[in-house]
């Protein structure tokens, strides 16, 4: 397993972006809870984010793809508006060990490339 961080080293309604293996992975702290992600827009492949660890729209409410401002829900990473509506972002399994958030590297090597 790969550590990414602390659960508290996310602020509520924020996210950090991480390379894990020549990968990117993202985490996302909503409802103290923690969701891992592809950094990878279901569009057109290209990252999330706009600068570094910006990956939610302003109100903290949604992951927000900078490129065209498609709109994916925290939870679950369904696409609800954007040019890849019905799409969803990639989940990453992860566990939660003494409050760090951690990915097994094998999961994060099947992942393609962008």
């Amino acid at each position: 397993m790969i550590t990414l961080c602390h659960h508290h080293d996310i602020e509520e309604g924020r996210a950090k972006g991480f390379e894990v293996s020549g990968k990117y992975v993202f985490a996302v702290k909503k409802d103290d809870r923690i969701y891992v992600y592809y950094n990878y827009c279901p569009h057109l492949g290209t990252p999330l984010e706009w600068l570094e660890d910006q990956f939610m729209d302003p109100d903290g409410t949604f992951i927000q793809c900078a490129t065209h401002g498609a709109l994916f829900v925290v939870e679950d990473g369904q696409c609800i508006s954007g040019p890849c509506r019905g799409k969803s972002l990639k989940t990453i399994p992860h566990e939660n060990g003494n409050g760090f958030i951690m990915v097994n590297e094998n999961d994060i090597a099947l992942l393609g490339r962008i």
